[in-house]
């Protein structure tokens, strides 16, 4: 066949449909040209899902009556008139091709007025027919109206979903660009019904607005910087866990993108921290030089190219990993939430004594074993307390009086201490301890504790669980998990996996990096000889057999490279206090205190909440107190 050039026409239809894919990516044209054009107002009216009629208002500087024409004209913009310009573009548009794209589909009519002219100038297109410029009616500022989308490509109509679904698609591009420019007010509207109306605000509130109370109360805000990069913006807590990625939002020099690379960077910081497969929630803007980041990927520039990327990577990564990992003295206390992630002051934990509690001569081997908090849970007595000494409220007798270095018993009562109910004024040490005071048990799986605000609900398994994880972690990354050889080694059946994936690990130093000495006695035996010496309380065996599978699973030479944290997740579980397991008030007090003092223990290793908060004004509500 002989080669021809195409017609203009046939040209702009081929590129809309890399650009105008549906409604939506019309929308997100439009409101790029208003946000690029300084608008402060943005109105988004829409019919039928934006296929019968997609119309977006602003206030900006508006397009001269000579310029209307070539407004409609491929490859026509005033954003970039050099490759120096395109190497460093700051606006959201560039290319020049979405409004000639969007006429040559559609009957479109732009209107425009500058703030110096005498009144507004109107153009129309049909597809290929061309309208007259004339005068029309207008403040200032632009407005663009499509008619019938893809009127003129039945084909492509075809394409095209439900109008509840194509609305929803149209809402989503009208969140990102709201979500980015705070500064702006807009409105959105479907078949004459006004669905979201947002006001010029902070960046902070512009995120609630969008996104709701819920995740902003859940969520940490964040802004660092460094080697000239800024990654700010709100990251939810692990416990706001979602199905799917609907609320994950990333700004690159106020572009909404989705790169392979950011996206890596995030599941790595929270991957220690997240449940399962569910997703994290984010709103994170970065902010760089534009010569280091390439814009000019991808016809609907959702994607980029940076030009140090393992540099950003890096800096997302530790970026959010610290705000994961932060603590703060604050509790949210206005309604029954878990705290988001750590709310603690550092460095408050309780004097390590080794105290060791009998076990009612169990067997350490014995199938029912509940392993000690090691963590330092039998305190002294009189460190016990003390705690309490200065919390004594001047109106309440029922606690007595406290001797010297002596606990009274009332101070190991429960009833005793819920009826002292401390408050700001009568006990300012509170502060230094957010979780408060235990109370006692529930169903042996939960403890109870009392702080200023109210009630704390601690599940007391996940809370150990993350305690003994991040120990565990951070004794690997120093290469010091110590090892405690057992006097007597255990032996236990083996299956011929457990077997097969010892032997294969002869020549490795992997099992002793993780503290483990194993041995193969028989086709069907191996022989436990030491365990970590944090984990030495654990059921050894139940320990031993769980590493191994995932030994198998991950593959020795992967797991303390790429497998780490599934590994240890798994030790610090098996290590972990167990449900029905008697704690002492000591032995409650002091998890209460290493919570306090590690980080992310707001949730388990797998993601789950460690405890809630329930306050005082919440409590007199449910038995409607005051009313």
């Amino acid at each position: 066949m002989q080669i021809k050039l195409l017609p203009d026409q046939l040209i702009s239809q081929i590129a809309a449909g890399e650009v105008v894919e549906r409604p939506a990516s019309a929308l997100k044209e439009l409101l790029e040209n208003s946000v690029d054009a300084g608008s402060t107002q943005i109105q988004v009216a829409l019919i039928q899902g934006g296929t019968k009629l997609l119309k977006v208002t602003d206030n900006g500087h508006g397009i001269a009556k000579d310029e209307l024409e070539l407004a409609l004209t491929r490859h026509a913009t005033s954003k970039i008139q050099s490759l120096e310009d395109l190497e460093q573009v700051g606006s959201l548009g560039f290319r020049g091709e979405a409004l000639a794209s969007i006429a040559s589909i559609s009957r479109t009519v732009l209107t425009s007025r500058q703030q110096a002219s005498s009144h507004a100038w109107q153009i129309s297109a049909e597809g290929t027919q061309g309208q007259p410029i004339s005068p029309a009616a207008l403040d200032e500022g632009t407005i663009v109206e499509v008619h019938d989308l893809y009127f003129n490509t039945p084909a492509r109509r075809k394409f095209l979903k439900t109008e509840n679904t194509e609305f929803g698609h149209c809402e989503d591009a009208f969140t990102r660009i709201a979500l980015s420019r705070s500064q702006i007010g807009f409105l959105l509207q479907h078949n004459g019904k006004a669905i979201m109306r947002l006001a010029a605000n902070t960046p902070q509130q512009r995120i609630t607005d969008v996104l709701g109370n819920e995740f902003a109360s859940q969520s940490v805000w964040l802004d660092e910087g460094n080697g000239g990069l800024r990654l700010w913006g709100m990251t939810a807590s692990p416990t706001y866990q979602r199905h799917s990625r609907d609320t994950q939002y990333v700004f690159v020099n106020g572009r909404f993108v989705r790169d392979k690379l950011i996206a890596h960077a995030i599941k790595q910081a929270y991957q220690d921290v997240l449940h399962g497969d569910k997703h994290p929630a984010f709103v994170l803007f970065l902010e760089l030089d534009p010569s280091l980041v390439d814009v000019n990927v991808h016809p609907a520039k959702t994607e980029v190219r940076f030009r140090e990327s393992q540099a950003v990577h890096r800096f997302i990564f530790h970026s959010l990993h610290k705000a994961l990992g932060k603590t703060s003295a604050e509790i949210q206390a206005s309604q029954p939430v878990q705290a988001p992630f750590n709310p603690f002051t550092p460095g408050l934990s309780m004097p390590r004594q080794q105290v060791e509690i009998p076990l009612q001569n169990r067997s350490v081997f014995d199938g029912n074993y509940q392993p000690t908090i090691s963590n330092g849970a039998a305190i002294a007595q009189q460190f016990y307390g003390q705690m309490y000494g200065d919390l004594k409220p001047t109106n309440v007798s029922v606690l007595g009086s406290i001797q010297e270095n002596a606990l009274s018993e009332d101070y190991l009562n429960p009833i005793s201490l819920s009826e002292a109910v401390l408050t700001q004024e009568s006990a300012p040490q509170a502060q230094q301890y957010p979780l408060g005071f235990a109370l006692g048990q529930l169903h042996g799986i939960y403890i109870l504790a009392q702080n200023t605000q109210g009630m704390v609900v601690v599940d007391m398994h996940a809370a150990h669980e993350r305690i003994m994880y991040e120990r565990l972690k951070s004794a690997l990354s120093e290469q010091a998990i110590a090892t405690q050889p057992l006097l007597i080694p255990m032996s236990f059946y083996a299956e011929k996996v457990e077997v097969a994936t010892l032997q294969s690990l002869q020549g490795s130093d992997t099992l002793q990096q993780l503290g483990f000495d194993l041995a193969t006695l028989s086709p069907t035996t191996i022989a436990i000889r030491a365990v970590p010496t944090m984990l030495q309380d654990a059921d050894v065996v139940s320990l031993a057999r769980a590493v191994l599978r995932d030994l198998h699973e991950y593959g020795a030479s992967r797991v303390l490279q790429e497998r780490q944290n599934e590994v240890l997740g798994t030790m610090a579980c098996h290590a972990a206090v167990r449900a029905n397991r008697q704690l002492t008030l000591t032995e409650m007090n002091a998890l209460l205190r290493d919570m306090e003092a590690t980080e992310r223990s707001g949730q388990c290793n797998h993601g789950r909440p460690t405890w809630f908060q329930v306050s005082l004004n919440d409590l007199d509500k449910m038995f409607m107190r005051g009313q």
